[in-house]
């Protein structure tokens, strides 16, 4: 693989880095500050009308139709500018683009671009996180909409949301991944309860739970034919568990060159254990954007990534977390004494990317079966023993 620009790809930096020096928003770190979450908006919207947001989507609906390696180059820059990272969505603009009628993507993926519609997605519930096939929320028929009833939970912008990509049960009579499907459920009608959820950093604006009592949505605004959901749900999912997708990268990469600078202002103040913890949290955000380039790469080869969505998704967790441990350590004793100390809300929002988007013990098993080919559990109960069979109680032979 080749990493230098191309002509195009030089200019299009410079324009970038041009912009950026004039219209940085100065966020706080992200992850760590309601403000930084409140004004996402903001940003999107910023990005957006400058030219640089949706760069690889269709043009028709307001992206720009480049080669996916933009979207690196747009995560380079933010990171070194100190910006945030670009809204994550993409999973969702896949996800209608792949399965949503030519109406329904006219209709929906301006907005969703443009940052001028908000969206949450529904689909973990307090009972269906990591088995989402359980999920009890119904979507029952009444004339020309579907009633909702349901409770929806870890729902990321649900307080500012317009739109809700809704897993629901439209099917009760028929093996649980075959009778779900999706809809665009608009969010501002009385029958939609909002509950903001803090997480363990103090966050409370990231996301909360949600209630549809009676909530009513069009037939139209289906997303996918009638039990098409599961299907709908995991291209949403492998898409959702892939740290280009998200431009998770900016975001790691600029922690880690936060924490850098605090180290070479003055490293005196820091032990060698705590330099080489930054050392580390460099290395693994330098791995993960590489690796992010690859499956870009692969992907404007027409390679496709589907269960290999899974090893981006643990790679992601794994890079969160050292990225964590590198601020705790360099917080050093004051995150014990400050519960608002930055050092150590980083580390503890990491601890939730081993469970959101599917934990990692889910992602292991998916690697494992539908990756390596290994046999399930499920499938040794049925008859596929590693060894041989004995009679109960009998002894092994000596």
């Amino acid at each position: 693989m080749d990493f230098r620009d191309s002509p195009a790809e030089a200019e299009f930096r410079t324009r970038l880095r041009t912009w950026l020096a004039d219209n940085n928003r100065g966020l706080p770190t992200s992850s760590t500050d309601d403000e930084y979450w409140a004004r996402q908006a903001e940003w999107h919207t910023a990005l957006y009308d400058a030219g640089f947001f949706g760069l690889s989507w269709p043009a028709k609906y307001g992206g720009h139709e480049l080669p996916t390696v933009f979207d690196v180059i747009l995560d380079d820059e933010l990171a070194a500018a100190g910006a945030p990272p670009r809204p994550s969505l993409g999973y969702l603009v896949q996800g209608i683009t792949a399965h949503g009628s030519d109406a329904i993507k006219d209709r929906f993926l301006p907005g969703l671009i443009s940052g001028r519609d908000r969206w949450c997605q529904g689909f973990s519930e307090p009972d269906a996180g990591s088995d989402l096939a359980s999920l009890r929320t119904t979507a029952t028929r009444d004339g020309g909409d579907y009633v909702v009833n349901g409770h929806k939970i870890w729902t990321s912008y649900s307080d500012v949301a317009d739109w809700c990509f809704l897993l629901a049960r439209t099917d009760p009579d028929v093996p649980k991944h075959k009778g779900l499907s999706a809809f665009a459920v608009p969010m501002h009608q009385p029958s939609v309860e909002q509950r903001p959820l803090q997480m363990i950093n103090g966050i409370t604006k990231e996301f909360g739970q949600v209630l549809f009592d009676g909530a009513r949505v069009p037939v139209e605004n289906m997303i996918g034919e009638p039990g098409e959901g599961w299907r709908i749900a995991m291209t949403i999912v492998s898409h959702e568990r892939e740290p280009g997708e998200l431009g998770y990268v900016a975001r790691y990469t600029k922690t880690v060159r936060e924490l850098e600078g605090w180290v070479r202002a003055d490293p005196t103040a820091f032990r060698s254990d705590q330099r080489e913890t930054v050392a580390w949290a460099h290395v693994q955000a330098e791995m993960l954007r590489l690796h992010v380039c690859r499956r870009l790469s692969e992907r404007l080869d027409g390679i496709e990534h589907g269960p290999d969505g899974s090893i981006d998704k643990l790679l992601m967790t794994w890079v969160e977390q050292s990225v964590g441990d590198a601020a705790l350590a360099i917080s050093g004793a004051q995150s014990a004494l400050d519960p608002d100390d930055v050092g150590l809300k980083i580390y503890l929002y990491g601890r939730a990317q081993s469970v959101m988007g599917g934990t990692s013990q889910v992602q292991k098993n998916i690697v494992a079966t539908r990756v390596l080919g290994l046999p399930s559990t499920k499938e040794h109960s049925l008859g596929r023993p590693e060894g041989p069979v004995r009679p109960k109680g009998a002894l092994p032979t000596p």
